[in-house]
Parts: C-alpha cells; sequence; structure tokens
C-alpha cells in the first residue's frame, strides 16, 4: 500500500534510473547522505531530528545552496522557496514578502543571532553570504516559544559551518553581464580541540539603465543601481575539555552604492561575539553568550572627502539557555533569558538618538508522550522599556506519527510585535517623496498563528502537504500620505495601526532523489491577504508589492562520475534546471511619489516565470578545480514597464566561475 503513495511523476524517474545505470560512484555517496537525517535546532533550540521535530521546519542544505551557486540570501530564497517574493522601495532598498509579512515580522538570525540595522524595515540581504554556510532552517509564523518581537511571520536562521579541517584553503570567483563579479577566499585549520575558520568575500555590479514601453500608469525606473561589497568573517572554537566548548566570532562588512556619482551612499556592519556551552551530565548543559552587532549608514562626499554618518544602530545582547533531560523518554526542560540594549542614531530621528532595554524570558517542555507522539508546550514573557511594553505569550506543537514515515503537525503560537524605535520616533524625508513619519503611540501587534502540516516519507521520496492561518491585530504599517497643512510642499506617511490582517495559505511540496545522481524537487504556495481599514478608514497605497496568490517552485538535478581517458583521474560532472513562477498581481499606487495630489492607479504586474541552468565541471585527484557555467533567464524575460516592485531583470545573464581547492591539489 505505502508504493501507491508516491506520485506518479517521481516513480517515473525511479525506473529510468534503474534502466540507466548500474555499479556505485561517488555520486552515488552524495545522494546517499541525504538518507541521515538532518539536524535542526531552531524550533525549539534543542537538537532535533527533522524527521521528529514537532515544530514544522524547511531546511536548506549546504548542497542546495551549491547547486544554486547563490551569492546572498536574498539570491538563494527566491530561487528555492515559493511564496516569497522580492521588491523594491524607491531607492532600490531590498523588501521581502514572506508569505504575506514583510521583513519587519521575519526574523533574519545567523548562528540564532539577531542582525543589527534594516534598510527599509528589512535587514540588508547582502551582508549575508553563502560562501560560509552549512545549512538554512526556516521556521513559517510564530511558531517557536523562543523568538519575540519581529517573529510573528516566522524565523530564518543561518547556520555557518562549524568544524573546520586540519588545513583547507579555497580561492574562488564568478563573473556576469553588467561587469558582475564575485571573488572568495576561505582559509581553515584546526587540530583536535580546535578549530579557525576565515573567510573573505568582494562583489560588484555596475549601474545598468533600462527601458519601459510607452505610456506606463506610474512611475517607472530607468536606472538599476548596482553596488561593490567587502565581507570578512572569522570564527574560532575551542573545546579545552569534554564538557565544555568555547567559540568567538568577527566580521566586518561594507557596500557603496553610487546613487549620485558626487555622493555615494556607504553601509557598514561590525559584528562579533562569544559563546560557551558547558554539560553538566546528568544535570544538563547551560549555554550563554554575547553578541555585539553596529550597522552604519553614511554618505560619502566625494569633493569634501567626508563621510557623513546618518544612521547608526548598535545591538548588544545577552543570553542564557538551560536544558535538562526528564525521565527516561527523552523528555526535555528547556529555560533561558536574553537581554538586548537597543540604540539608534539618525539624523531624522525625534532627538536623534534613541535607547531601549528589552528582557524575555521563557520556559519550554519537550513532552514525549508515546513512541509516535511528542507535544512541545511553552510560554514566553517579552519587556521593552521604551513605553513599559509587555506580554505573555503560549505556544503549543504536536507531532504525532501514526505510521512509520507519516507525520501530522499541528501548532499554536500567539505571536507578539513591539512597535520599534524607528516606528515611533523616525521623521524622515524619503528623497523628496514625503516624510516618513513616527507615531508614539503605536500599540504594539499580537497574533494567532495556526498551522496543520502531513509530512510523508518514503526511501527517497518526501511528500510535504501543509496550510496555516494568521490573524494580526494591530497591525503596525504605513498609512495613506497627506498634506498636515495648507501650506506643506510635502505629504506625511505615518506608520498606523490597522485593526486586523488576515493571511492564510497552503504550501505543497515533493522531493526525490535516486541513485543514478537525479534529484527533482516542486513546491507550490498559495496565500490570500485580507487586510480590514485603520482606525479613521485609511487603506494605504501599498509602497511594497502585495502577496501574489500562486507561486512555484522547480528544481531538477543530475550528478555523474566519470574516469578520464587522458589522466585516469575521477571527474564529476552536474547539470540542473531552476525555475520559479509567481502569479499576477495588481497594487494600488500613487502616479506620481513626487506628487501625490495626482492621485493613485492600479498596477498591473503579470504573472511570469524565471528559469536557470546551471551546469559544473570538477576534476583533479581529489576533484580540486571546479569550473561553473550558468545561465540565468534563459528565455530572455523582460518586464514591459520598470515599476519599482517589478523583477529588475532585463534579460539573458551568463555566469562563469571558478573554484579551487588548493589544499587539495598535491
Amino acid at each position: 500500500m505505502r508504493k501507491t503513495l508516491i506520485p506518479l511523476f517521481l516513480a517515473v524517474p525511479a525506473c529510468l534510473c534503474a534502466q540507466s545505470y548500474s555499479g556505485r560512484s561517488a555520486a552515488d555517496s552524495i545522494y546517499k547522505s541525504l538518507d541521515i537525517d538532518q539536524v535542526v535546532i531552531t524550533g525549539t533550540r534543542t537538537p532535533k531530528l527533522l524527521s521528529k521535530s514537532p515544530v514544522q521546519t524547511e531546511v536548506i542544505s549546504r548542497r542546495q545552496i551549491e547547486m544554486t551557486d547563490a551569492t546572498d540570501l536574498k539570491d538563494l530564497l527566491q530561487q528555492t522557496i515559493p511564496g516569497i517574493e522580492f521588491s523594491y522601495a524607491g531607492n532600490q532598498q531590498v523588501h521581502m514578502n514572506f508569505n504575506g509579512f514583510g521583513g519587519q515580522s521575519m526574523l533574519v538570525l545567523v548562528d540564532g543571532e539577531r542582525l543589527a540595522g534594516e534598510t527599509m524595515d528589512d535587514v540588508d540581504f547582502s551582508r549575508l553570504l553563502m560562501n560560509n554556510v552549512d545549512h538554512i532552517e526556516i521556521v513559517r509564523g510564530a511558531a517557536s516559544a523562543v523568538y519575540g518581537s519581529n517573529a510573528n511571520g516566522g524565523v530564518i536562521n543561518i547556520i555557518t559551518r562549524r568544524k573546520a579541517k586540519k588545513f583547507g584553503l579555497n580561492v574562488n570567483g564568478r563573473i556576469a553581464r553588467h561587469n558582475s563579479q564575485r571573488y572568495g577566499i576561505d582559509l581553515e585549520n584546526g587540530g583536535k580541540r580546535w578549530g579557525n575558520m576565515l573567510t573573505a568575500a568582494r562583489t560588484s555590479q555596475d549601474n545598468y539603465n533600462v527601458h519601459s514601453a510607452d505610456a506606463p500608469v506610474s512611475r517607472v525606473i530607468s536606472t538599476i543601481y548596482g553596488d561593490k561589497t567587502w565581507n570578512f568573517q572569522d570564527k574560532v572554537y575551542w573545546t579545552p575539555t569534554d564538557r565544555l566548548r568555547l567559540s568567538g566570532r568577527a566580521g566586518y562588512f561594507f557596500r557603496e552604492m553610487k546613487r549620485t556619482p558626487t555622493a555615494p551612499e556607504r553601509y557598514r556592519d561590525f559584528s562579533g561575539g562569544l559563546r560557551a556551552q558547558w554539560d553538566m551530565q546528568k544535570a544538563g548543559n547551560i549555554n550563554l553568550a554575547y553578541s555585539y552587532d553596529q550597522y552604519d549608514k553614511s554618505d560619502y562626499q566625494t569633493i569634501t572627502k567626508l563621510d557623513i554618518r546618518d544612521y547608526s544602530n548598535v545591538q548588544n545582547t545577552f543570553k542564557l539557555l538551560y536544558t535538562l533531560s526528564v525521565g527516561d523518554k527523552g523528555d526535555v526542560l528547556s529555560a533561558g533569558a536574553d537581554y538586548m540594549h537597543d540604540y539608534l542614531y539618525n539624523n531624522k530621528l525625534t532627538g536623534l538618538t534613541r535607547k531601549q532595554d528589552s528582557f524575555d524570558a521563557f520556559a519550554q517542555y519537550d513532552w514525549n508522550i508515546l513512541s509516535n507522539l511528542e507535544a512541545v508546550g511553552a510560554v514566553r514573557y517579552d519587556y521593552f522599556s521604551d513605553g513599559d511594553i509587555s506580554r505573555v505569550t503560549p505556544k503549543l506543537s504536536l507531532r504525532y506519527e501514526p505510521v512509520e514515515g507519516l507525520n501530522i503537525r499541528f501548532g499554536y503560537g500567539m505571536g507578539f510585535r513591539a512597535p520599534t524605535l524607528k516606528e515611533k520616533y523616525y521623521n524622515f524625508d524619503m528623497a523628496g517623496i514625503w516624510n516618513v513619519v513616527g507615531n508614539p503611540d503605536l500599540k504594539s501587534e499580537y497574533s494567532h498563528n495556526h498551522n496543520l502540516s502531513v509530512e510523508y516519507r518514503h526511501g527517497q521520496y518526501v511528500v510535504t502537504v501543509g496550510g496555516y492561518y494568521n490573524k494580526v491585530k494591530d497591525k503596525i504599517s504605513t498609512g495613506a500620505p497627506y498634506y498636515p497643512t495648507a501650506t506643506s510642499k510635502m505629504p506625511d506617511m505615518p506608520y498606523i495601526n490597522f485593526d486586523d490582517y488576515k493571511v492564510y495559505g497552503a504550501n505543497v511540496t515533493a522531493q526525490a532523489h535516486w541513485s543514478c545522481g537525479l534529484s527533482a524537487r516542486l513546491a507550490y504556495a498559495y496565500v490570500h491577504e485580507d487586510y480590514t481599514k485603520d482606525k479613521e478608514g485609511q487603506r494605504m497605497a501599498n509602497a511594497y508589492l502585495p502577496s501574489r496568490s500562486h507561486s512555484g517552485t522547480a528544481h531538477v538535478d543530475w550528478v555523474h562520475q566519470f574516469l578520464n581517458p587522458y589522466t585516469q583521474e575521477s571527474c564529476l560532472f552536474s547539470i540542473a534546471l531552476d525555475g520559479r513562477y509567481l502569479s499576477s498581481v495588481d497594487n494600488q499606487e500613487f502616479v506620481n511619489y513626487y506628487d501625490v495630489t495626482q492621485g493613485t492607479a492600479k498596477v498591473h504586474y503579470p504573472a511570469y516565470t524565471l528559469w536557470k541552468l546551471s551546469t559544473s565541471y570538477a576534476f583533479g585527484k581529489k576533484k580540486a578545480v571546479k569550473f561553473t557555467l550558468a545561465a540565468d533567464n534563459i528565455f530572455n524575460y523582460k518586464p514591459k514597464y520598470y515599476y519599482m516592485n517589478c523583477p529588475l531583470t532585463d534579460g539573458l545573464n551568463v555566469m562563469a566561475g571558478l573554484s579551487i581547492d588548493i589544499d587539495q591539489l598535491f
């Protein structure tokens, strides 16, 4: 009976592989390793096998990251996850829409640590490079008790590599259209009880012009802005005893965007942290962590050589987590607390600077009721000093496995998000378009998140079907611009609370891999948003694109190992095809953002699909040298009108890359 559950489109390739391939190879071992269940930590902050986690968690593996050849988090997510789209503000800063939630409601972490700074309510995605990432864990909705404010829409946790080789050195580079360049170096060395991993990367792309058809109904973009970045990350760990593990990290990021030749914008980030874990045998273990993150923006005056800083966000965070195994069924009790001091400076901020202390505490019990039934219940308390805001939020997750390989998961989580210092006190002239005005009377938003999923695993096949419903009260957003006085030259756009916001949807994923080196993955997402009007009956003209109701991603790749007849060395060839589809959507936007008196118009964003074909060829004694060649947007899609929320592509882009593991050459 189980075989009848395997989708036909997955079963057919299995037969083809069985007929066309014999023997075992390195490619086979690559796919065999996928049968070993991934360990995840984001949902509960304690290690869990992915198939046994009661909190539904999506994982993007290291192998998927390498196949996509993504540069940063934005490139990776939009290529692999349906229901996610990146749009752009008027100044082309990136905004994320994830299943109806914007970036301000998505908590992005690196090894469990928060990121300072934002660009138009989102983290700076360009600082999150993929060269040193082991895997990425995604929890949708407010399903996890260990995260509070800014996690109403979900958590994206980037897990970096943790184990260094005795010695490793990799250099790599990639070139593409518009003088797009990417260069990197990874250096690692270590011993039995210590290790160090250093990564450095340089990226750049020139500005380029795009052209729209005649008679656009809203303002269009004529220039796509490139940038230049530097990114350095160093991570060291030391295990002085079998029960004590210590680690430290430091990083620096720099980005420059030339929107105007005489005053390029600069973005910098300085980060660091310390972490310690002490295993107390039967008494459990304690984790202590401190992290520092400072994100700055400045304008560099090329004539006067002055670098004028106009924004700085500094976060100092302390974390404590205690876990204890209870009984003989594997129950786990977890308790923890976090403290963060948040400092914000902006020359457009009321009073220039603002400070806030926040504190949270949580307790969670992971109860193995039966061998096939598990429940995780938790409660969390959050406090924010600015406005004396506090709230208690409960969470509950269940996992039931009626038969081997079939997991049914249900989750409920109350989400909570306090207004940020920016949302309360900002007063920003947005490029002469309007003043973004803070509102000190904003209420905190809270939500009720329900999710249900069914996952079936059979050998090399995995099928997951899930649905969710989120209801948000007092959602924080920007309202419709208005002129505060009859003589005002520029309208104000205030932050406001909407009465209610509802979003619900469904996700379907089917994936498989076969011993012949063939792998496939199909995913579909449906999203529906439902806004009610704010307290005064306003409904804003969206600065960002609403969710597209239907979206999907497709991936297929083939890996094959063969013997080079000239050198008698083993070589590895791979080819991958990735596609994504997004349905059409309409958005009410201002005809001219610089003159809102001209009113609004309905902008139609048509459905579109983008496909990418990638190949790689690795050779040498230990496959130390790898060439990659890729063609992105192979069907040469170009938007008819370059409105600010359309995909900023101007057609086919061919990319060529080279990676060399120098330590493996000899």
